[in-house]
Formats: structure tokens, sequence, C-alpha cells
């Protein structure tokens, strides 16, 4: 570790050789029609195509992976509403040891599935009055097992770096494709604070964005304030994934250290996005997913004349909103 910050571009380069051969390398693509709508060129880091469906599976296996044989016998806790949860449900039938994940009762039915079908036991919660984190370390010291963080913990965050580790290889076979941006969703900061770190090792002068949903911007003032603050425990919005209470302790200091800033989008925004994904890009993107693009096709950067990368970081949606929001009904 360096300089205070939980991680750093050796951990991250561990990391991917911890994952090589277990994670997909998720390719680097590029669309004529987006290009010309937004007048830049446009890299796609499609994480979709992950095991499980989104990046999670990353920060997973290499946290699993270094676990005792002790521990694996213990077995292991997490709390998430979905990405995480299928990504420490696969790495642990991987590596070998017993998960139980704590997730939210509304979480979308396909992420409860698949949890489910990886061989994880659940405990569902109210995310809007229980304590996740709680209700985590109470089932921890009754078990003895080992609590996975979906965000504030140094392994999950150098697993997600492995995303910044390819985009910036991938670019680099790319002529001329050296982005002045990258932008990223914002939930507890888990994948942009890897991401930022491993892309700012080698392009220091790259502009690193992330984007939020409007109502969960606890990271953009979070900056703004320069301390961890939270979002309304009325708020609301479908981007189910990008719901964190707050910016994570270990994450935090990253963001504030290598984010040029933090956009919001609205979930009509996002409804917008995830259909010019499916009708132009033929990809299914969940709206958690779905706010990087979003932020580039509603205006809220400026990228015209620019080369842009942005992650797309989850394809985990239920077929029924899916085809409200092509309806034009959500």
């Amino acid at each position: 570790m360096s300089e205070q910050l939980a991680v750093n571009i050796t951990d991250i380069e561990a990391a991917a050789d911890r994952l090589a051969g277990e994670v997909i390398e998720t390719p680097l693509i590029r669309n004529k029609q987006l290009d010309a709508l937004l007048g830049a060129r446009v890299m796609i880091k499609p994480e979709i195509l992950q095991h499980g469906g989104a990046f999670k599976y990353r920060g997973a296996y290499n946290r699993l992976s270094q676990l005792s044989a002790d521990e694996k016998t213990r077995g292991v806790v997490a709390f998430s509403s979905g990405n995480h949860a299928q990504g420490v449900a696969l790495a642990a039938a991987r590596v070998g040891c017993p998960a139980l994940i704590v997730m939210p009762a509304d979480s979308p039915k396909i992420k409860v599935d698949n949890t489910r079908l990886y061989g994880a036991e659940i405990r569902f919660f109210d995310r809007y009055t229980e304590d996740r984190e709680a209700i985590a370390a109470e089932i921890a010291a009754e078990r003895g097992c080992v609590v996975v963080p979906s965000y504030d913990d140094p392994h999950v965050i150098a697993g997600q770096g492995t995303v910044g580790l390819e985009l910036v290889l991938q670019a680099k076979r790319m002529p001329g494709a050296l982005p002045d941006l990258v932008v990223c969703p914002v939930g507890g900061g888990g994948l942009i604070s890897g991401l930022s770190t491993a892309v700012k090792a080698d392009w220091p002068g790259v502009q690193v964005w992330g984007v939020e949903p409007a109502a969960f911007d606890d990271t953009r003032r979070s900056l703004t304030s320069g301390r961890r603050e939270g979002n309304d425990p009325a708020a609301r919005s479908f981007c189910d994934a990008l719901q964190s209470p707050t910016p994570g302790v270990l994450t935090f200091p990253i963001m504030q250290k290598n984010l040029t800033g933090v956009v919001t989008v609205t979930d009509a925004e996002v409804s917008e996005a995830i259909r010019y994904a499916f009708n132009t890009l033929k990809l299914v993107v969940e709206p958690g997913g779905c706010v990087g693009l979003a932020a580039l096709l509603s205006g809220k950067l400026d990228v015209k004349g620019k080369t842009v990368a942005v992650v797309l970081s989850g394809g985990n949606i239920d077929p029924e909103l899916h085809a409200a929001i092509m309806a034009g009904q959500a």
C-alpha cells in the first residue's frame, strides 16, 4: 500500500495475475453510429459480458482466492443488491467455500435467482429500514465466517481495478486511442477507485469521471464538501446497483485523488440509454450499469471531438423491467 491509500498499481497487477484464466477479458468495442451521434471517438468496455453479468466477480475472486484453508471451511458472508452477491457466490463455488449473502428484499429477481443458482444462501433485509453491514457482522460473529464487503476492501478494490488494467492494454493496441476521458458508474466506489488507479498509473493526465443516479449523488456531494456524505433515506431510483449509503472509508480518499468529477443522471435518462444500448449497440444493460452511457447521451459531459472510454458495468436486469423500458413505460 502507498501514501495512505488502500490500493496501488502493484496491488492491481497482482490481482490480474490471480485472475488470469479466471475472468473474461471483456473487449473494448466501437460503434460508428454512437461516434457520429456524439461527435466523439467512444470505446465501450462491456463488463456485462463478465462471469455473473457484471464486473463484481473480479473483486470477489481476488478476495476469496486468498482465504486460508480454515477460512474457506467457515465460509463468507457478503451484502449486496445482486451483482456482488452473484460475484461472491460464483467465487465461493470456484474456491470451494460456503457463502451467505445479505440481499435487499426488493432486489431484482434475476439477481436473486442467479445468486441461489450459483449456490449461495440468502438472507433478505429491508434496504430502507435495516443496516446490511450490521446484519452481516452479526452473521459473521455467529458463524465465524469472513465478511466480504462489496467495495470497502483493498482486495476487492484491486480486483475491480483489473477492468482499468485491461482497458489500458486494449487501448494501446488501438492506434490513436488514448482517451481524454474515462467514464464509470459510482456506487460505493470500488470499481472507479480501482479503475482510476490503474488508468492513471499509465495515463496520469486522463480525466476520470464518475456517474451517479440523481437521487443517490453522495459521492458528488462528498467530493464537494471534502467529507463522506450520505443519501436521503427517502431517495429512490431504479438503479439498484448504485444505492450505496455513502462513499467507502477506503474508496473515498482514492476518489478524491483520482476523479476529475462526478455527474448525475435521472432514471428517465438511464431508460433512454438502455433503449439505445439495445437498439443500436445490441447490448442488454441494467440501469446501474448504464449510467455512464446515459451521461454521454444526455450531454452531461463535453466529449465532442474527444476520445472517451465508458464502462457498462452490469447487465442483470429483470426481463419485465427491460420490456417496460423498451416500451417506454419505465
